[in-house]
């Protein structure tokens, strides 16, 4: 995962600002905790202000996109959290456990530090993926094998609590599926290098063309119209929360 941010995150906190309507429900699924370990943190996104935040980030690159003010960032793996039991409150993970090489042991360790609620965003494989899947179907073959499947968590970690994210349609942080209602965006090489899936395939020229002729002649839109409608649209994001 390091290796992999180290090479496309150079502009990932310009393109990734945390969206304040995802950041409501991660911060009020935090409870009181007053001490928070972010794991996986990035560049800090959903960090909240209002509370004591050390970060763990494998990347150099994206600890150097840390805010000047953001709380102190330890460099290592969720794997093996250097710090010792039950240290923190709680301890919250933003769409990064599909990046780690070991889903349960990075779970346990997030558990053993944290005294409180774990928060985990993440996104459910088997939930029925958006349009864009069906321009490149590749995004489904690599996400099914990385995602971990939901009971996965309530079997790693006990008692779970799963909720959907809906997604805003202008949601400002440029994860896969921020752009649903916003069929333009995936056709800019600069958006999509802020996100890693499109790191991750071969050679897309042919879908990204044949999207760009879709929106041109309208085929698009008689086939996906609907979704200019929707404020918010259910595409799999899940909130899972222990106590």
């Amino acid at each position: 995962m390091a290796a992999l941010y180290d090479r496309i995150g150079s502009g990932y906190s310009r393109l990734r600002q945390p969206d304040p309507r995802i950041a409501k429900v991660i911060h009020a699924a935090l409870g009181d905790a007053q001490s928070v370990l972010n794991v996986g943190a990035g560049a800090g996104s959903y960090e909240p202000a209002d509370r004591t935040v050390t970060a763990l980030e494998p990347s150099a690159e994206m600890i150097s996109q840390r805010p000047p003010d953001a709380g102190k960032v330890f460099q290592g793996a969720a794997e093996a959290l250097p710090f010792e039991d039950r240290s923190f409150d709680a301890a919250m993970a933003i769409l990064t456990v599909h990046h780690w090489t070991d889903l349960e042991a990075g779970l346990r360790e997030m558990r053993r530090v944290a005294k409180g609620p774990l928060v985990i965003l993440t996104f459910d494989p088997h939930a029925p993926y958006f349009w864009l899947a069906d321009y490149i179907p590749e995004i489904v073959e690599l996400d099914q094998p990385i995602m971990p499947v939901m009971p996965e968590y309530g079997r790693i970690l006990g008692d779970v609590e799963i909720a959907p994210v809906p997604i805003p349609h202008d949601c400002t942080d440029g994860f896969l599926g921020a752009y649903w209602r916003r069929p333009h965006a995936y056709l800019d090489a600069d958006v999509r290098s802020a996100i890693s899936t499109f790191a991750k395939l071969d050679d897309i020229t042919a879908p990204l063309q044949k999207l760009d002729e879709d929106l041109g002649s309208g085929l698009w839109e008689d086939r996906y119209g609907d979704l200019m409608e929707r404020g918010a649209l259910d595409i799999g994001y899940r909130l899972v929360v222990t106590s």
